[in-house]
This record gives C-alpha cells, sequence and structure tokens, in this order.
C-alpha cells in the first residue's frame, strides 16, 4: 500500500527565537525590530538582533504587527499625473524605495485632477487603514490640500500648500536660477539672456531672481541684462530672435522644451551653440536630449530625492522619530535638506554636457 506523507510547511521564525539565538530577551527583539530600540537599546545589541533575523530568515506578519501598533505599514501617494509623466515618475521611485527601506507598503493613484475620483480614492484607501500620504503634483505648484486628507499625516511632493501647514518639498527654484547664470558667467559669458517663461508657474519668479541675484553678485548692470517672457505655443520663435538680437552670449533657459527655439535660431544666423553662445536649460529630459547637437547642459530636477525624502519625513511623522540617517544612503548630486524641516527644498545638479564653451 502506497503510504501517503503529509506535507509539512516550514515553521516560521518567532522572535523568541531570535531572542534565544542572541540571548536578550523576546521585549528587546520586539523593540529592535519595530524600530523602537533608539536611545533604549546598545547599538551593537541591535545590530546583533537585526543579523540574526536576517539570517534565520525571520519575516515581520503585517496583520499582526498591525493589530499591536494599530498601523497598516501602508503609505498612499496621490497624484494628479506624474504616474503617466516619464520624468516625473521618479517621484514614485524614490518614494518607493523608501518606505521599502522602512518595511512600508507603497500603494500609488493617479487622479488626472479629477476632483471627485481623488476624494473617492482618498476615502478608499482612509478605509484600507493607509498610515499617511503623499500629495504629489506633475510640476512645482501651489496647492489646497482635499477636504478628504483632514486629520491625515500628509506631506505634499514638488508642491506647496496654499494655507502653508502641511509640510512639504521641492527643488530649490531660487538656486536653479542662480546656479544656471553662474555656469554661464564661469564660461565667460557678460550678456547673459533668461529665456523664461509666463509667471502662472512658481518657479518662473523664483528662477528670475536667482538669475538677477548672481548677475548682481557679478556686478553686471541691468541694462546688460535681458529677461523674457516665453510662451513656446505663441512667441518662442520670435523671442528667440529678440535674444540674438540684443547680442546675449549666454542664454539660460526655463526648461529644455523651449531650447528648441535658440537652436534653431542659432542655426539660421550661423552661429555655433557651446562656441559663439552658451545655453544652459532645465530638466535634463532624455527624451528631448536626443535631439539637440551639440548636447544641452542642463540641470536635472531632483524627482527621485523629492520621493524619498517625503516619504523618509512621512513616514517620521507616523512613527515619531528621526530617520535623518537614511538620507546619508542616498547617493545623489542633489543637495537634500533635513528631515526636521517642514518646507523644504532640494539643491538641484548641473548635467555637464557641449552647449556651453570652456572658458578660456
Amino acid at each position: 500500500m502506497r503510504q501517503h506523507l503529509t506535507r509539512r510547511e516550514p515553521r516560521m521564525v518567532t522572535m523568541k527565537d531570535i531572542a534565544l539565538k542572541t540571548g536578550v530577551s523576546t521585549a528587546t527583539v520586539s523593540r529592535v525590530l519595530n524600530g523602537k530600540d533608539q536611545g533604549r537599546i546598545k547599538p551593537e545589541i541591535a545590530r546583533e538582533v537585526r543579523h540574526q533575523a536576517e539570517v534565520l530568515g525571520y519575516t515581520i506578519n503585517p496583520i499582526a504587527r498591525g493589530l499591536r501598533t494599530n498601523r497598516s505599514h501602508m503609505i498612499g501617494l496621490i497624484s494628479d499625473a506624474i504616474a503617466t509623466t516619464p520624468y516625473a515618475g521618479r517621484i514614485i521611485l524614490g518614494a518607493q524605495d523608501a518606505a521599502r527601506a522602512f518595511g512600508y507598503l507603497l500603494t500609488v493613484v493617479n487622479t488626472g485632477d479629477d476632483a471627485e475620483l481623488e476624494h473617492e480614492q482618498i476615502t478608499m484607501m482612509r478605509r484600507y487603514g493607509v498610515d499617511g500620504f503623499l500629495y504629489a503634483t506633475m510640476y512645482n505648484q501651489i496647492r489646497t490640500l482635499p477636504d478628504a486628507l483632514d486629520g491625515c499625516a500628509t506631506v505634499m511632493v514638488d508642491a506647496e500648500d496654499a494655507d502653508g501647514q502641511c509640510p512639504s518639498i521641492g527643488p530649490d527654484e531660487w538656486g536653479i536660477g542662480k546656479d544656471a547664470t553662474n555656469r554661464l558667467l564661469a564660461a565667460g559669458c557678460t550678456r547673459i539672456a533668461y529665456f523664461g517663461c509666463p509667471p502662472v508657474l512658481i518657479a518662473q519668479p523664483r528662477r528670475l531672481a536667482g538669475y538677477e541675484a548672481a548677475l548682481d553678485h557679478a556686478g553686471i548692470a541691468p541694462e546688460n541684462r535681458l529677461a523674457l517672457t516665453v510662451d513656446e505655443n505663441v512667441n518662442g520663435a520670435q523671442r528667440a530672435a529678440t535674444v540674438f538680437d540684443a547680442g546675449a552670449d549666454g542664454i539660460f533657459c526655463f526648461n529644455d522644451v523651449r531650447v528648441r527655439f535658440i537652436y534653431e535660431e542659432a542655426e539660421r544666423r550661423g552661429l555655433h551653440i557651446g562656441q559663439d553662445v552658451s545655453v544652459v536649460s532645465v530638466d535634463n529630459f532624455e527624451l528631448l536630449a536626443g535631439f539637440f547637437e551639440p548636447r544641452l547642459t542642463s540641470i536635472e530636477l531632483p524627482h527621485y530625492e523629492m520621493g524619498y525624502w517625503g516619504a523618509c519625513k512621512l513616514i517620521s511623522m507616523i512613527e515619531g522619530r528621526d530617520l535623518s540617517d537614511a538620507l546619508d544612503t542616498v547617493v545623489t548630486d542633489a543637495v537634500m535638506p533635513d528631515l526636521s524641516v517642514d518646507h523644504g527644498h532640494i539643491r538641484c545638479a548641473i548635467i555637464e554636457k557641449e552647449s556651453v564653451r570652456q572658458a578660456s
């Protein structure tokens, strides 16, 4: 007679197993694995507990932990359109990496700026016990948080709260204007134009102010400045001609999309970008990069860093503890503010290519 063997599932490793292995109490193991060891347990003991937990294959039971802590260890990301935007989508990746590092699950909802859908999705996520929310937008803007987020731990990403109450993170727009202009000054440019955008975007006046501050510091008189408002759908080509007519030898563009007017006008006039005139832009948008020759020097917006900082800030609010050390693990050229800041701005990195001439 064939004997039927019952397959036994491997026994789940418990905190008691880790306690026996490390020679500490189960309570100590619990504090370490639940992130409550700071100031209570010696760092070397905490490291050994975590090491043994990994060696033994310990996994946290999220349902049991939720019952103990009254937390789901889920955070929600509500966005207008970043999930469908090639470059802003890195906000999601940054937030996901930070959430994973602290044992949280990130849930993403793309609302397409539909207020009814937004309210419905936030309400549903709250019903499932989400611990907090990241409220992210496709480009830096001032927004009023929806009423559905009242009473929830929330951090705004690439946006600012109209009421100034909600913690937020965004690019250092003033620093972008200053750094771009300083890069052109370092290349020997003396007549630097700002090829801007309509002031409906909060980035416009801040980048303009940074541009002006850099020129002030360099002692360049107002009559040698040229700051233009450019609507790429209306007057981009005409404004580009104005820049060259004024004899600009350096051009700071509000974004990569507007750069095409500068390149086209330079070609019409037989001028060489990177030699006769230098250009610095903003976005470092890879899908456009292949269209520009020579390749475009551009300031990269810190989408990944904003997502990572925002998630760390949110989790620190949820858990009531300092997670600043987590920022040290992110390898980046951008400069992130400390998590103690409620309204942070990230200093961006210039990606050097060939559109800026070398200083002689």
